[in-house]
Order: C-alpha cells, then sequence, then structure tokens
C-alpha cells in the first residue's frame, strides 16, 4: 500500500507536508519528527537524512510515541508526530487526551493516509472516527486539508501556533484547487474557504472530498440549482458564522466528509444549526465500519460522488420547499 502511482494533474498532499516540514525545520532547530517506524510511509526520508539527530523512531509504540513527543514539547521542541491515522489516534488516543490535549502541550499529530485511504485493508486500517474523537478535545486544533496546497499552509501555520494540533493527511491524489471563489489564496485555521458562490443549498467538504462536491455543484448548475461550497479545512474551531450565514442565506444544508457522520463533521454542523438555525441537514459520509474495497468502490457504496452528492443536495432542497 506504500506505493502510489502519480496521475497527472493529481498530487499526494504527504509531499506537500514532508517537504514544507523539511523547509520549516532548516528555519528552526526547535522542529523535531517522531514516527512510529513509519519514516516511508509518512515521506520523512528526507527529513531522516537532512536531519537525522532530530528524528525520533519509536518503533510501532503509538502510545509511548505521543507520550514521548509530551516530554520533548516540555523540553522546547515542536514535535511532529506522525503516523498512520488509524493507529496513531486509535491506539494513543488516551494519551492524545491526556498527554496533549489536556495539558495543553505544543505538539502536532500528524494523521497520514486518513479516512478510507487504506481501502482494501479494511475496517481496522480506516481512519474514519477520528473526526468524532478529537473535535470533542476542545483545545486541539482539528485541520484535514483539501489540496496540496492547504496541507502546506496547515503545515506552516501549525508550526507557528503555540498549541496542539492535529492534522488530517490523505494518501488519496487530488486536484490543487487554486484560489477560491474571491480569487484569493487566503488560509486561516477556523476559517472556511468559500470555493464557489451559491444561493439554493450550501455543500460544506472538509478534507479531499472537496474537488468531489465541486463536481456536484457543477453537475447541479446543469439543472439551474445554485450550490453554494466551502472547503471547510477546520472542524475544531468551526467556522460557525459562515455555517450559520450558509442557513440563512440558503436556506438547506449538505456536509461531505471521508468519515463516520455520527459525531464527525456533518454532525458538528447538524448540533449548530439544530441549535440556533434549524435548516435541512443532509449528511454524506460513512455511517458505520466499512467493509474491504478499493476507495473508489467504497465512496461510490456511500454516496461520495459528485452524483451521490447532487442527489443528496436535491433531498435537502425538497426538505426546505416541502
Amino acid at each position: 500500500m506504500n506505493a502510489v502511482e502519480k496521475v497527472e494533474g493529481l498530487f499526494d498532499c504527504r509531499k506537500a507536508w514532508a517537504t514544507t516540514l523539511e523547509t520549516l525545520a532548516a528555519d528552526d532547530e526547535r522542529i523535531v519528527a517522531v514516527v512510529n517506524d513509519s519514516v516511508g510511509s509518512s515521506n520523512l526520508g528526507g527529513f531522516q537524512n537532512a536531519f537525522a539527530d532530530r528524528l525520533v523512531n519509536v518503533g510501532i509504540a503509538e502510545q509511548n510515541m505521543v507520550g514521548v513527543s509530551a516530554g520533548l514539547a516540555n523540553g522546547g521542541r515542536i514535535p511532529f508526530v506522525s503516523a498512520a491515522s488509524c493507529f496513531l489516534t486509535g491506539r494513543a488516543l488516551e494519551q492524545i487526551k491526556a498527554d496533549i490535549a489536556y495539558s495543553g502541550y505544543n505538539v502536532k499529530l500528524v494523521g497520514q493516509s486518513s479516512g478510507i485511504a487504506y481501502g482494501e485493508l479494511g475496517a481496522t486500517h480506516h481512519s474514519i472516527e477520528d473526526f468524532a474523537w478529537l473535535r470533542a478535545l476542545e483545545p486541539l486544533t482539528v485541520i484535514a486539508p483539501a489540496d496540496p496546497w492547504e496541507t502546506e499552509m496547515a503545515v506552516r501555520w501549525a508550526a507557528e501556533h503555540e498549541g496542539p494540533v492535529y492534522l488530517r493527511l490523505s494518501r488519496m491524489q487530488v486536484p490543487d484547487l487554486g484560489p477560491d471563489a474571491h480569487g484569493r489564496r487566503d488560509f486561516t485555521p477556523g476559517t472556511a474557504r468559500l470555493m464557489r458562490k451559491g444561493d439554493d443549498v450550501t455543500i460544506l467538504a472538509s478534507g479531499t472530498i472537496v474537488h468531489i462536491a465541486l463536481a456536484a455543484a457543477d453537475a447541479l448548475a446543469s439543472d439551474g440549482i445554485s450550490a453554494r461550497v466551502f472547503s471547510v479545512h477546520t472542524l475544531n474551531p468551526l467556522d460557525e458564522a459562515a455555517v450559520l450565514a450558509a442557513a440563512e442565506e440558503t436556506g438547506a444544508i449538505v456536509t461531505c466528509e471521508e468519515a463516520l457522520v455520527r459525531g464527525g463533521f456533518g454532525g458538528a454542523v447538524a448540533e449548530l444549526t439544530s441549535s440556533n438555525r434549524p435548516v435541512p441537514v443532509e449528511r454524506v459520509g460513512f455511517k458505520t465500519f466499512q467493509t474491504t474495497g478499493s476507495v473508489d468502490w467504497l465512496f461510490e457504496q456511500n454516496g461520495l460522488t459528485p452524483i451521490g452528492i447532487a442527489d443528496a443536495s436535491r433531498r435537502a432542497l425538497a426538505r426546505k420547499t416541502g
């Protein structure tokens, strides 16, 4: 599963994270990498070659890995902890809660190959619960970049930010989404990026699903439906102002995530709107554990396609008007 075939016009966000970290580490000797025997899958071979004395490999021991990173942060270092997301968040959840979030240590957790990127390896290797688990830990900033540019910006911001951060990266190749709907390349954690203006329905997408949401908006436009699209790269803190404005102005919302909708991104939006501006909310994502299968097949089965998201938008519109 480590070999990823390069597709023309698409990019692996893990490359962006690794090259950015190397650049930052060259200027700041406080930056260290902590891994669980995952130098290769974390794309940290270059970092290891350049900064061998600043890469800590604890072996396959995720709980110790997070504990070690807390100690490094306590000593003034800026540890970036990189591991497969399923193991980092699942095995070390107690340490993430107690050693990092509760203690507020300046640790950057980087979950690699998140969602169902390890498709054929099945539920044990899927990481679709992490949104629900980690967004509940209030001090922890949770970011899921949509493309390589958002990934680079998120890594740069995390290095400068004083506090715990979780970066959720995928191994799936995605397009560079370019500027937002205003022609800008702004990235501010906690502020959703408006990717497409629209008045009939709002599609809120998080992570590498955003380009699929944009394709769904294209399909809706062909039917005369105007869909507003946001890249909601930050789940915690959520851009509540953008979500509530979308509810007020379009009256219907669709959330899209490569994660469990229960307690995840869709859950966060539903909590917010139901308490402040009740509108129809359709949630597209996973409802339970996923079986083995290719990523494309699993996406198809769960409506994470342009057609599936467009259909969810039509259901939201029908609820709004009916």
